[in-house]
């Protein structure tokens, strides 16, 4: 089985190749580009170094949100576009649960945490056992305390990742009273390939959905439509 994996979910933008258990192929930037500028590009560039003919996918995986609005939007129309072109499903993978697969087998439950601004993140909790990824709590936009709270109340130790981490760093040490640590910096951001392999599972779970039906996941209100609400709520009551 092989699968695309796109993430442009954040500041990263990744490219992964996965067939079977192996990962053929990953171009992962984090630089003060566009994705709209390198997604694209960076898959030409892997399916020509591994000869990739990309009507042998099997599926499309994507990360389908939460996160930056501009970064889903640039993703899912990536995946629609090249899913309906080779006729492919696509996979929604959930940002969140892609960071947390970067560290698979981990023995400390596993924190994602992106900064959504607005003082949230977005975040959930995970814990590994043998060949699973059990799901804690849902991925889900929360104050940093919130889910600090979850994680004094179930007393396990944890390991943080994810681009919050330097924003809430202080808070993290403040309010947690758990063992903590922070994934090193090959683990610690979007990475295609674990989109990619979470989505030969999930294919396999079926959980694939047509390139047509596919939407992103924002979790919460773009700032477009909270100023709309904000808005007609200023009319209804002058």
């Amino acid at each position: 089985m092989k699968v695309l994996g796109l993430d442009s979910s954040g500041m990263v933008a990744s490219v992964a190749v996965v067939e079977d258990d192996i990962l053929l192929a990953e171009y992962t930037m984090n630089y003060k580009k566009t994705h709209s500028q390198t997604l694209l590009p960076m898959l030409d560039d892997v399916a020509k170094r591994i000869e990739l003919d990309l009507s042998t996918l099997d599926t499309i995986a994507v990360a389908a949100g939460p996160g930056s609005f501009t970064g889903l939007r640039i993703g899912s129309a990536t995946a629609k576009g090249l899913g309906q072109a080779l006729d492919k499903e696509i996979v929604p993978v959930p940002t969140v649960e892609g960071l947390a697969f970067n560290l698979w087998g981990s023995r400390a439950d596993v924190c994602p945490i992106m900064d959504a601004r607005r003082n949230q993140v977005y975040t959930g909790l995970y814990h590994f056992t043998e060949d699973t990824m059990e799901t804690l709590v849902e991925q889900c936009a929360v104050d940093i305390r919130e889910i600090i709270e979850k994680i004094n109340q179930r007393g396990a130790e944890v390991v943080f990742l994810g681009d919050g981490v330097p924003v809430y760093k202080e808070q993290i040490a403040e309010y947690c009273d758990v063992p903590y640590s922070f994934a090193p910096a090959h683990m610690n951001r979007q990475r295609g390939g674990s989109i990619a392999a979470l989505g030969i599972r999930y294919l396999k779970e079926g959980k694939a959905e047509s390139a047509a039906m596919h939407r992103p996941e924002y979790l919460r209100l773009t700032q477009a439509e909270r100023e709309r609400n904000e808005r007609l709520k200023n009319e209804q009551n002058p």
